[in-house]
């Protein structure tokens, strides 16, 4: 379970319909999109400042672009600015993938009939765009707001009220789920319940003003909220979206591989596993821990890596492909590696999981299409 506010009580809590951000709460754009702000500035001699870009979180697109003009001196007007990068941020949000645990906990909900609303700082057109790209997420959300349709954007809470009001519910009957400390501090202004799952690590210790910080959606409970629980556990593991990364595996430590893409979205944290290629003749199952680090104003993510089916030496210093299929558990405290130790009883988990066939996904063979994972794994046996 996340981490709860001491003053929260969940029994106390009649929630009656959600309402989500979207970019870094169900989609990873702010991922995708990482490199274009840093591309354009160089082309007027400009070097991207990260920490100034940090700031920027969940700031609607008007102030937005006023911050990028007055930080970095850019001889343009704000309608310049806009019509010379956008093209280049709507060519990448097709690329934009569901984050972990975005469309069981929604298509979860609306299943059981709870109205969900999206409201983002983004402009409507833009969030119209960037939902088209995900199958039958336009038909989640009773309510889709952008930034343009209320008064004020986030911080402020018109927006949060304005989807409440359209739902036909009370402010104090809503649960927010935001990954920004803008869309936390609307939520709380508003009068709702808040749940954060910070895409910025560096922020972790500000989001104590939510009801509830979680890593990942994969750790939300509906049942803390008055909602039926999930049922889809199998094997005493969670099977998820495959999500792919390239590394290197070294000394029991994965190391991402992700100038060129693909990489993790921030919110993978905690127990995972899935299947690794090695080589052209190596398949082998892999549990990892994921967890961030965090020194003085610096964030970075430790992954550790145990291949359970196989010898370790025999893999050291090899670039490695994952596919993670699985979800075990999550961090008991954000950011503390200590908390992330790969049990005996982790690896007995996803050993025995990766043998049923709710793990084992179409994109195991499109990763692996000349040695299919059901008929190529390695196991000890075959490796002594």
């Amino acid at each position: 379970m996340g981490d709860l506010s001491p003053s929260f009580h969940p029994a106390n809590a009649q929630i009656k319909a959600v309402i989500f951000d979207l970019d870094g709460t169900l989609l990873n754009t702010e991922q995708v999109t990482e490199g274009i702000l840093k591309e354009f500035l160089a082309r007027y001699g400009k070097v991207q400042d990260k920490e100034k870009e940090n700031r920027r979180t969940g700031m609607t697109q008007k102030e937005t672009v006023s911050a990028i003009l007055k930080d970095y001196d850019l001889p343009l007007t704000p309608e310049e600015f806009t019509q010379g990068i956008m093209p280049l941020y709507q060519g990448m949000w097709l690329k934009a993938k569901a984050l972990p645990g975005a469309n069981r906990l929604m298509m979860h909900l609306h299943k059981h009939g709870v109205p969900l609303a999206l409201a983002s700082n983004s402009l409507r057109t833009n969030i119209d765009v960037k939902i088209s790209y995900q199958q039958g997420w336009k038909d989640y959300f009773t309510v889709i707001l952008g930034s343009d349709q209320v008064k004020s954007g986030k911080p402020s809470p018109d927006m949060f009220l304005e989807a409440a009001n359209r739902m036909g519910v009370q402010a104090a009957d809503c649960l927010v789920i935001e990954d920004s400390l803008v869309g936390v501090k609307a939520g709380k202004a508003a009068g709702m319940h808040v749940v954060a799952v910070p895409s910025l690590q560096i922020e972790r210790d500000q989001f104590s003003i939510a009801d509830s910080v979680i890593h990942s959606l994969l750790e939300f409970q509906p049942q803390l909220w008055g909602f039926p629980p999930f049922g889809d556990w199998i094997c005493n593991a969670l099977p998820i979206e495959p999500i792919y990364v390239r590394g290197m595996y070294c000394s029991g430590l994965l190391h991402e591989l992700s100038d060129d893409g693909p990489f993790l979205p921030n919110q993978v944290q905690g127990l995972y596993f899935g299947w690794a290629r090695t080589d052209v003749q190596k398949i082998v199952k892999i549990v990892i821990s994921v967890a961030w680090e965090h020194k003085c104003c610096s964030s970075r993510r430790k992954i550790h890596a145990v291949i359970i089916n196989g010898s370790n030496e025999k893999v050291y210093d090899k670039e490695m492909q994952l596919l993670i299929v699985g979800f075990i558990r999550g961090s008991s405290y954000m950011g503390n590696a200590n908390k992330l130790e790969i049990l005996d009883e982790d690896k007995f988990i996803a050993d025995a999981a990766l043998d049923l066939a709710e793990y084992f996904h179409d994109a195991c063979e499109s990763l692996f299409p000349e040695f299919p994972v059901k008929d190529n794994i390695a196991t000890e046996e075959q490796q002594k």
